[in-house]
């Protein structure tokens, strides 16, 4: 079987033979299409011991505050899409610095990379994605109006993690595996 299909036939979701899962397989050609997870890329990045945060335009969770991360692009490498990430919401320029975690959200087939970085100048702006972007004291974070469950798993990481990169990256928290309500605030 090729990487594309063939024929255009019609597409049914089934269990190949010799698979042990449904997938969307092309009933003239035999072509099967694998769905497999979206990856996330972001950062914490810092700049003089504050926390850069964005503020979302966009839904889902419009409204809150957020690490600058999105979905890794084809033929990107993660450290890659960390940096343009961050040039998309919040016009910074990053260094990575280390891998800081790798989280999981199976709900929504979702493996996120987030890195430890450290801006190369403070300027900073919204982008298209960010209603306005901030450079926050650790103990002024918005705890309560944080988007996502890994950006609160993240902060909490970055504060843990030791100097250096010489550390194991953090993964979700026992337990946890990033549910929330849409328009509700993660819980810290």
């Amino acid at each position: 079987m090729g990487r594309y299909p063939t024929s255009g036939g019609p597409i049914a979701r089934r269990v190949p033979e010799g698979d042990d899962r449904a997938r969307l397989v092309c009933d003239a050609c035999g072509f099967i299409r694998y769905e497999n997870p979206k990856i996330v890329v972001g950062s914490v990045a810092t700049w003089e011991g504050r926390i850069l945060l964005c503020r979302r335009a966009i839904e889902p969770q419009a409204g809150f505050w957020t690490l600058p991360a999105g979905f890794l692009e084809m033929k990107e490498d993660p450290e890659q899409g960390a940096r343009r990430e961050a040039e998309e919401e919040a016009c910074a320029e990053l260094a990575i610095e280390a891998l800081l975690a790798i989280y999981t959200i199976p709900r929504i087939s979702l493996v996120q990379l987030m890195y430890r970085a450290r801006l190369v100048r403070p300027e900073v702006a919204p982008g298209t994605e960010s209603l306005e972007v901030a450079l926050f004291e650790p103990k002024e974070i918005p705890w309560d109006d944080l988007a996502f469950p890994s950006v609160t798993w993240a902060l909490r990481h970055h504060a843990e993690a030791p100097e250096g990169r010489d550390f194991a990256p953090f993964t979700n928290p026992d337990g946890d595996v990033g549910n929330y309500r849409p328009g509700i605030a993660a819980r810290r």
